[in-house]
């Protein structure tokens, strides 16, 4: 299954990645101002996954990519692929796990370990 993972960017601003079952990521998300925005982007592309509309693209070094497209809003920016059956590939992860992955929150500080002094 799938992963939703929200982060922030260096201006603060909040973004969610897709990552596939073995952990690649297969699309970046818009900026949000606010997490909130990006969570309510992350419920509605769980929801619409199916209805969504994969726009493909060929890069000048050609290599391949798709957007995401809901209500004729680009909300996502897949990763570049090298081959059109890869990025075929990742648009039916998409389909296949998207409405049913998890989402994980990396914006909070609090670290699983202390901090050493190494004094």
């Amino acid at each position: 299954m799938g992963t939703f993972s929200i982060s922030t960017r260096f201006n603060g601003q909040y973004k969610f990645v897709f990552n596939s079952r073995k952990g690649k990521i297969i699309y970046t998300s818009i900026p949000y101002e606010d997490k909130e925005e990006c969570e309510k982007a992350i419920a509605i592309i769980k929801s619409a996954s199916q209805e969504s509309a994969f726009h493909k693209f060929k890069a000048a070094g050609g290599k391949f990519f798709f957007k995401i497209l809901i209500d004729d809003v680009v909300v996502a920016t897949s990763r570049k692929y090298s081959t059109e059956l890869m990025l075929q590939k990742g648009i039916n992860e998409i389909l296949k796990y998207g409405g049913e992955a998890e989402t994980i929150d990396f914006t909070e500080q609090d670290f699983v370990f202390p901090e050493i002094d190494f004094e």
